[in-house]
């Protein structure tokens, strides 16, 4: 990280010593994680610490109807979720320390689904979708849990462009860069789901896809847990790395 300069005098026993403080940049990049359906916070907590340490301010949270609103979640709607990923988003904007202009988001399977809608009505540099799911924009308002599971299944098998998405259409206007993690054995979100979200990323400045060898859907094996945490972890570094070499200023 770079840092600046400033030069200082130390009094001591009637002698001003000549010194210099090194700060680091006051600002530092944002990261929001949003969780899945029927997940929580604690999914994202260990890769949060673990970007934290490389000097970003990380945000996880629960959305409505998960962990301690547990109770709510057969009323709660996509429009209600997205409420709350934009209140966490000003939330983290809103922290002294961060960069506004720096903003990454990380979404796993509905959380990645809600995460590219957020890219379209706030701030975001760094996309991060591991196994985004896809859902029809009709039904908006309707609880999520009474969504017809077998009409999503036939839409995620097929084909789904931009302009005949919500998400997708965010995803088209999306200029920074983005990471895609698939699962091999996913038996939620097919192939097809996932080339939707890549060939709708028509701007990106770069698209990075991975897939997960021999990983489920909701990563249930340590070794998929591993690879998910090398492949993101290591993106981040690169993706926040190459943003302070790039806004780093010359030494006067």
């Amino acid at each position: 990280m770079a840092a600046y300069s400033d030069p200082i005098h130390i009094e001591v026993a009637d002698q001003r010593l000549a010194g210099t403080f090194l700060t680091p940049e006051s600002k530092v990049p944002g990261v929001l994680f949003i969780h899945g359906w029927g997940g929580d916070q604690a999914f994202d907590l260990s890769r949060a610490k673990g970007i934290a340490a490389l000097g970003c301010v990380c945000l996880t949270f629960d959305l409505r109807g998960h962990a301690a609103t547990q109770a709510q979640q057969k009323e709660v709607s996509r429009d209600d979720n997205l409420r709350d990923v934009m209140a966490a988003y000003d939330r983290l904007a809103s922290h002294p320390s961060l960069d506004s202009g720096s903003v990454a988001v990380v979404g796993s399977s509905y959380g990645g689904y809600l995460a590219a809608l957020l890219s379209g009505l706030r701030r975001v540099r760094w996309l991060a979708l591991h196994v985004p799911a896809l859902y029809r924009d009709d039904e908006w308002m309707l609880p999520k849990n009474q969504l017809n599971r077998e009409t999503l299944r036939a839409y995620r098998n097929s084909h789904v462009e931009p302009e005949a998405n919500r998400a997708l259409s965010a995803c088209a206007a999306f200029a920074g860069d983005v990471l895609i993690v698939e699962a091999e054995h996913d038996l939620y979100i097919p192939h097809s789901t996932i080339m939707s979200y890549r060939s709708a990323f028509r701007r990106s400045h770069s698209l990075t896809h991975r897939i997960l060898d021999g990983a489920d859907h909701a990563l249930t094996d340590k070794a998929s847990q591993q690879a998910y945490t090398s492949i993101l972890v290591n993106w981040v570094t690169e993706m926040v790395m190459g943003a302070r070499v790039g806004r780093a200023r010359p030494t006067p």
